[in-house]
């Protein structure tokens, strides 16, 4: 089989290497198509992995192939989604049904070989079915839209708004902070229009239009940006104009100012991953709101004195999120972004598509932004 393998740090090479067989517990998948994360690219070109040599990739789909001992046989020739974290089963988190904070997990793509190849085994228990009318590049956007929905979820429970609460001005100040329902006015903004940001909003966006909030008042969706083709993506969604900030152009502080009467947003996604846009959340979140830090480091994290005294004084819940739910239940994260990709239609984010030979193509669009992009997916 053909395969792109990392050999070492900025050493990744299109290359022929042995077809793997599935072990106990494991299948074979057939990679149909594979989705370029940006967490490849410092893997790729900076940090390299956590053992060479290995190849890179967990966002992907396929047909099963070839099923090893103890799996059901009835998987193969399916079509299907795969969940990238190994879980050890045995540690707390994992006893708990929160395996994706596992103790001591394995991964597709960075600690064991993943979908920037022909074919790759995997456990079964990773497999979640596809429908039909699921095409392989929407379920290879299943892994990031799951992180997305993870991120809302961890925020976000129920409604968005209480609405026992809908009318009462002054349940701004008596409410305490999130995993609550959102009351009126509320204002929730995505800072960050990557593919998590904008699969974000769109997820976001589709909740509020569906009636998950109550009839008498919107919940108002702001997102903060720095390039005009995203500004493009969310005019697509259906949020309006006035709605982007476009943070080259405009003091985004002074902006959800405006737009909330200086009140500040009562819900902040944090997804850049940078030392200025998590204080300018911290700056702009309401008094008992809440910040939720999406977006991987792109460097060492500092918290000046000022922005801890305003996280106490604000009385904010500070928010970490991670990966995603796959419990193989209905109402996990994998689940809720498998039903909702009918209607949200992620294929809208692939910007580019590669045969899998010319993946590098991708890789190197994304290592020096030469072009504008979302989701860059090779297909088989």
């Amino acid at each position: 089989m053909k395969a792109w393998v990392l050999h070492g740090v900025n050493d990744i090479r299109y290359e022929a290497i042995e077809r793997p067989a599935p072990g106990n517990g494991e299948v074979l998948v057939a990679v149909k198509a594979a989705g370029i994360c940006g967490s490849d690219i410092p893997r790729i070109y900076k940090t390299g992995a956590h053992a060479h040599p290995l190849v890179p990739g967990h966002e992907f789909s396929g047909i099963v192939v070839e099923a090893g001992l103890s799996v059901e046989p009835g998987w193969l020739g399916k079509r299907v989604g795969v969940f990238p974290l190994i879980p050890c089963g045995l540690c707390g988190p994992c006893l708990a049904g929160r395996c994706e904070m596992c103790r001591n997990y394995g991964y597709l793509g960075s600690r064991r070989d993943g979908g920037f190849g022909e074919y790759v085994t995997v456990p079964a228990d990773n497999l979640i079915e596809l429908p039909d009318s699921v095409s392989f590049e929407a379920a290879a956007m299943l892994e990031p839209m799951a992180v997305a929905t993870h991120a809302m979820r961890q925020v976000l429970a129920g409604s968005f708004r209480s609405k026992t609460a809908a009318n009462s001005r002054a349940s701004h100040t008596t409410r305490q902070s999130i995993g609550k329902e959102a009351t009126t006015d509320d204002t929730i903004i995505v800072c960050g229009l990557g593919t998590i940001g904008l699969l974000l909003t769109a997820l976001l966006f589709e909740r509020e239009k569906s009636g998950a909030s109550s009839a008498d008042s919107a919940i108002r969706i702001l997102v903060i940006g720095n390039k005009e083709f995203q500004k493009r993506k969310i005019l697509e969604l259906g949020l309006p104009a006035d709605a982007y900030c476009d943070s080259r152009k405009q003091d985004a502080g002074r902006w959800i100012s405006e737009r909330t009467g200086g009140r500040g947003a009562d819900v902040i996604f944090e997804c850049v991953g940078r030392n200025e846009t998590v204080r300018q959340a911290v700056d702009c979140a309401a008094a008992g709101g809440s910040v939720c830090l999406v977006g991987n480091p792109a460097s060492d994290m500092t918290l000046e004195k000022e922005v801890y005294w305003k996280i106490l004084r604000n009385q904010l819940t500070i928010k970490g999120t991670w990966n995603s739910s796959f419990t193989h239940g209905t109402s996990d994260d994998w689940h809720y972004a498998l039903e909702r990709l009918s209607r949200l239609t992620p294929g809208q984010f692939i910007s580019h598509r590669f045969p899998l030979e010319e993946l590098e193509k991708g890789l190197h669009i994304m290592r020096d932004k030469s072009e504008d992009y979302v989701k860059i997916m090779a297909v088989t």
